[in-house]
């Protein structure tokens, strides 16, 4: 018997365990998304308890070359299939588009590997429903950073999310959580431009940016199954690139005439020690003299680039409003 059919056939009897709990009877309709890439072996299980915790399961098959599409279309979802591999961003924004004609009111994205439990869906979507938020974030630290999770993880964890936080202005304890909750009505709101998933920073930076309320709630996570070939830290790195990228873009003074306000007055102090020395009659050198020029030139035109952008941002948004 083959992997999938004995995954699908678990799933089932863990459904058919459930049968006693009631599924949520909430008129708003809830869709899951499940970007999916070589994901044969997990996806069918996945499906079949995500359909029992909400009305529609789609999945974006972004390029796979294995049976995923089949699998997922087997299990009873609506498969929508990229046939090149776009990348989680370009499979959220197919995702959510479908979602919207399948008439959702509330979309709910997870990882289709097997990490987050369907169970918890319930728990995403009940903020949106009581009118609580338009966002909801699963979070894996609400109460501080799980001990189990390896060393390098946690570090990675808490530059990313201080980096997300930076750009977004949210006070977001999990700003890499795949499982989320989203109202239909936010669908326009971000831009799905980011591949792999750097994706999670820029929907929270847009969510920020638009003025969403965003809820979180505790989710649990299973590290047993992650069979990413993605080596950790060089994600991590990219993730962080992306976001400094849009932290440059969005804000400007942060990222541009802060640093060159530092790099600038700390030439101009260098500048007033070596003036003082000067006149005590000592020798100016040439590197310390050369690196207080570079300070105060290259912190100026920082500076200055940060006001000027800052100021197009602001116009370009007032455009917009108007």
């Amino acid at each position: 018997m083959s992997k999938e059919k004995i995954v699908d056939k678990s799933a089932q009897r863990i459904v058919q365990k459930q049968s006693e709990c009631v599924k949520s009877t909430a008129p708003q309709n809830v869709t899951v998304i499940l970007p999916a890439y070589n994901e044969e072996i997990s996806i069918g299980s996945v499906v079949l308890l995500a359909r029992y915790y909400a009305d529609s399961v789609i999945v974006v098959d972004d390029g796979s070359s294995d049976r995923t599409a089949e699998i997922a279309k087997k299990a009873g979802a609506e498969v929508i299939v990229h046939e090149a591999n776009k990348g989680k961003g370009a499979a959220l924004k197919t995702g959510f588009a479908a979602a919207d004609d399948l008439g959702a009111d509330i979309i709910v994205t997870m990882d289709s590997d097997g990490q987050h439990n369907p169970a918890e869906i319930p728990k995403l979507v009940d903020p949106i429903i009581k009118g609580e938020a338009e966002m909801v974030n699963g979070s894996r630290y609400l109460n501080g950073l799980d001990k189990n999770t390896p060393s390098y993880r946690r570090v990675g964890q808490t530059i990313l999310d201080g980096a997300t936080k930076l750009n977004s202005g949210l006070q977001i304890t999990d700003s890499q959580s795949g499982f989320r909750a989203f109202s239909a009505s936010t669908k326009n709101v971000f831009r799905f431009k980011a591949q792999g998933m750097a994706i999670e920073s820029e929907m929270l930076a847009d969510a920020g940016k638009s003025g969403l309320r965003i809820a979180e709630v505790e989710i649990g996570v299973r590290y047993d199954v992650d069979c990413s070939t993605v080596n950790p830290i060089k994600h991590g790195f990219g993730v962080l690139f992306m976001i400094l990228k849009d932290i440059e873009f969005n804000k400007p003074l942060y990222y541009l005439t802060v640093p060159g306000l530092i790099l600038g007055i700390s030439g101009f102090i260098m500048g007033a020690y070596f003036v003082q020395d000067f006149t005590m009659g000592k020798s100016l050198y040439f590197g310390p003299t050369m690196l207080m020029i570079l300070f105060i030139i290259v912190g100026s035109f920082m500076a200055l680039t940060g006001i000027l952008l800052h100021s197009i941002s602001t116009i370009l948004k007032d455009v917009k409003i108007a």
